[in-house]
Parts: structure tokens; C-alpha cells; sequence
């Protein structure tokens, strides 16, 4: 049995159809990768660019991308094997990223994520990349992409410089229409910010004032001459020229603190009824009386959540602890939305030490005992989504 406190690596599946820049995205997310160690799955070594070496590209094997970032190019059968391997603690990966060209379906690659019996892995979520400026040409000659649209959970207009405004916008009603909720972002050359899909890490190793100049650096100094889109082409703007330097595209975040425990039966109201455009929550939450034992560990892609319980450590302060991640989201309704979880917490609930006790009961059995099984089902909704040791 696997304890139910394993590291988990977020595995995220990368979908978009040929030339929408899903493998430029790719890269850039393996030249600015906050510190991470990514391991990539592909179905083939073309879709990246590995400087200085010549690699063939049969499928299983595994290629080393400098900063302990490793390539594996597999198919769909082996896939789960690789899984196993990349998330060994040997291999010290942080982050998954499963290029879909080639291997599978994007719901079929979903759906034996969020079935996989690896403890280790965590659904990370799916991006699919749409090319804006072909978006209608695409739809006409894959009507299946509003079927790939409506799972995602995140949807990148990339190439967004080479369209109007309105058509942008055009775009993203059509996004929208296929009633998927995902949150949509525009970029130019895949640049999104790494934020959205993982957290920075920082490495003591890495930390140094002076250390050897890594692939990473080189890639991102050559990143300012040129921007080729991998999945065949240059991309250029909509004046005819290739543009270079461009930030990373832009996302809305919440930071949420509470000293007074979080009413499970309320939270989750909230994230069972997460707005459109609302793409990750992280954080650990206080459940008070709920779980007086343990913090909850919470993590929230898309429409995938997870929570973890863990100890509370000594002199830990018990608070709730979030940050919600998304585009095109009200940043002011949801705290308001997440302060109304919390539970009233006057001087009467505080018990010594910082801990907490419930308010006060009369002094009859049959009340407390009523008290205890409200609680416990209050909590009913926050622990089916936890990872069962019998699942592992």
C-alpha cells in the first residue's frame, strides 16, 4: 500500500490539431519551466527541438533534456508503462506533459489518467491549442473538435496576433458555445505563463549566483532571434513579419486566507459550481471541528478535484490557505463567494493552544452525539474526493 501522503507529479495532456502551435507551446514551456523538471511524452522526437544531439526517434526511447528534464516517445499501449517510470523517485520529475498527437484520443488519454492506479500521478488537466486564425478552416475539416473543445480545460487561441479583435472574440464565442466552461486564453507563439499549469520550484542547486550555463538559458537566449512554429511553419504577424519577445499571455489569480475553518458542506457547494474560466485552485484548507486533526491538501483542474489529508504539523497555524488561477474570472466575487464558507469563529470557538473546539452544547449525550454525525456528514462531500488506500 502506498501511504496516502506520495508525492504526486500533475500529469497534463497537450491536444491541438496539426499547426496550431500545440508543439511550439511545448517548448516554450521547456525553455520557462520555473524551475521544473518536465518529463515529456510524445509519439515521436520531431515534435521537439533537442539542440546539439541526434536522436532517432523510435518509439521507446528515452532522451535526456538537460536540467533533469527527460523525452520519452511511446505509443498508447506503452503509455501506462512510462507513467510508472517517469514518476519513480529516481527519475525527480515535478511535472508530466503528454504531447496527444499520435498516441490517443485527448478524452481517451483523460480518462486512463483519471483511472490510472498510480499513485503518484495527478490529473494536471487538458490543454487543447487552437490555431485563431485557421479556427473555421479546422472546424470544417474536423467537426470533432468541438468534442475536443467541450472536454478541455483549458483552451489557448494561439497565433492570436494574426486575426482582429472581432475575430478573436468570434473565436471565443465559438469556444464557448460547445459548453465545455473551460477557461480560454490568447497567445502569440504558445507563449503562455507556466503559472497556469504548474507552480514555480526553486532548487538550492539551482539558486546559485554563479553556475553553468544550461540548456534552458541557450534556449531562451535564441528564443529573441527567431519564433518557428514547430508544427511546420513560421509564425508571423499579421503585418508579414516574425515577432519575437512577446510576454507571456496574461491570467487572473486569487489569493484566499482564513484563520476561522472553512463549512465543508458550503466549500464544496462552491467547487462543485466553479464559474467558466476558472482553471486550477491550490491551497491547503482548515476544516475545523470537521477533521481537528488534519489540514486538507486541495488541488482542482478543470472539473477534477482532490483533496489529500495531512497532519497538522507542530505550531502549524490552522487556516485555510487557497489561490485560485483562471482567465476572464471576477476576482472580487469569488473571495466573496469563498469568505461566505467560512465558518463564524468568535472567542467562545477558541480552545487553547490555537486549537478548536465546537460551540457550546447543552450538557445532554444525545445533542453532542447529534453534533458528531452532522459534522461527519458534513464531510462526506469533501472525502469522496480523497484517494482511498484501497485504490492504490
Amino acid at each position: 500500500m502506498t501511504p496516502l501522503h506520495t508525492p504526486q507529479i500533475p500529469v497534463v495532456v497537450l491536444a491541438g490539431f496539426l499547426g496550431s502551435g500545440k508543439t511550439t507551446l511545448l517548448n516554450h514551456l521547456l525553455r520557462n519551466r520555473a524551475g521544473n523538471r518536465i518529463g515529456v511524452v510524445v509519439n515521436d522526437f520531431g515534435a521537439i527541438e533537442i539542440d546539439a544531439m541526434t536522436v532517432a526517434g523510435q518509439v521507446g526511447s528515452t532522451v535526456s533534456l538537460g536540467n533533469g528534464c527527460l523525452c520519452c516517445a511511446v505509443d498508447a499501449s506503452e503509455l501506462d508503462d512510462y507513467l510508472a517510470t517517469l514518476t519513480r523517485p529516481a527519475a525527480r520529475l515535478d511535472v508530466i506533459v503528454i504531447e496527444a498527437s499520435g498516441l490517443a484520443e485527448p478524452r481517451e488519454l483523460v480518462r486512463m489518467l483519471l483511472a490510472s492506479d498510480n499513485p503518484r500521478v495527478r490529473y494536471g488537466g487538458l490543454v487543447e491549442v487552437v490555431d485563431a486564425a485557421e479556427f473555421l478552416g479546422t472546424r470544417e475539416r474536423h467537426p470533432e473538435i468541438d468534442r475536443h473543445l467541450a472536454v478541455a480545460d483549458l483552451v489557448v487561441l494561439n497565433k492570436a496576433d494574426r486575426v482582429s479583435g472581432a475575430a478573436l472574440d468570434a473565436v471565443r464565442e465559438a469556444v464557448a458555445a460547445t459548453g465545455g466552461g473551460a477557461a480560454v486564453v490568447s497567445a502569440v507563439h504558445g507563449r503562455i505563463d507556466p503559472g497556469l499549469l504548474f507552480d514555480p520550484v526553486l532548487r538550492p542547486e539551482e539558486d546559485d549566483t554563479v553556475r553553468q550555463l544550461t540548456f534552458e538559458d541557450l534556449l531562451r537566449d535564441a528564443d529573441g532571434d527567431a519564433d518557428h512554429d514547430a508544427d511546420g511553419d513560421t509564425d508571423l504577424g499579421a503585418d508579414g513579419h516574425a515577432h519575437a519577445g512577446h510576454a507571456h499571455t496574461a491570467y487572473e489569480s486569487v489569493s484566499f486566507t482564513s484563520d476561522a475553518p472553512m463549512d465543508p458542506r458550503r466549500l464544496m457547494a462552491f467547487l462543485d459550481s466553479r464559474p467558466p474560466g476558472l482553471y486550477r485552485i491550490k491551497g491547503f484548507t482548515d476544516f475545523g471541528a470537521g477533521d481537528p486533526d488534519h489540514t486538507y491538501v486541495l488541488h482542482a483542474v478543470g472539473g477534477f478535484l482532490r483533496f489529500e489529508p495531512r497532519p497538522w504539523a507542530r505550531d502549524e497555524a490552522r487556516r485555510t490557505q487557497l489561490v485560485l488561477i483562471g482567465s476572464g474570472i471576477d476576482t472580487d466575487a469569488l473571495h466573496r463567494e469563498l469568505a461566505a464558507c467560512r465558518v463564524p469563529l468568535g472567542p467562545e470557538h477558541a480552545g487553547p493552544a490555537g486549537t478548536r473546539v465546537r460551540p457550546d452544547l447543552p450538557d445532554v449525550p444525545q445533542a453532542r452525539r447529534d453534533a458528531d454525525d452532522e459534522l461527519e456528514r458534513a464531510m462526506w462531500g469533501v472525502l469522496r474526493h480523497v484517494r482511498r488506500p484501497d485504490e492504490d
